[in-house]
């Protein structure tokens, strides 16, 4: 066999390997991917089908967490543009979850409502974070 035909072999082989890879990737993280809305992204694109699982996100809006019965709380999610999403959830909060802060929830939209059932609360944190243990130790990124 000739080195060129050799080499044509080679590169087919390597080809066929990389477009298999890609197909595996693309199918595997098309199952497995939640999509990320914003208040603003549901009013531009549509609500979701009502019981399909998504996730939201943007920020706890200051003055809107109300505590219900046992573990359950209801709050909105702001971005920023004005648009808001009622959100339900019940169970424990994380302990960086609180008002003005960013949160990712995910759930999904009750039938026949904009209300959103949340199964899992996400707090989002900046750079900055420190327990609330060491809080009182000392300043923000002092060395111990």
């Amino acid at each position: 066999m000739r080195a060129r035909t050799k080499r044509l072999y080679a590169f087919g082989l390597a080809a066929t390997l990389v477009v298999a890879a890609v197909a595996l990737a693309w199918v595997g993280l098309g199952r497995h991917a939640d999509l990320f809305y914003t208040p603003q992204l549901l009013v531009e694109r549509g609500m979701p089908d009502a019981g399909k699982r998504v996730r939201v996100g943007g920020f706890v809006e200051t003055g809107s967490l109300v505590n219900g019965d046992g573990a359950e709380i209801r709050f909105n999610i702001v971005d920023g543009s004005g648009e808001t999403v009622l959100v339900s959830y019940t169970g424990l909060t994380p302990d960086l979850f609180r008002e003005g802060e960013g949160v990712v929830a995910t759930g999904q939209f009750e039938t026949g409502s904009r209300l959103f059932v949340a199964e899992e609360i996400l707090a989002k944190h900046d750079e900055n974070y420190q327990p609330r243990e060491l809080q009182d130790l000392g300043p923000k990124g002092a060395a111990y």
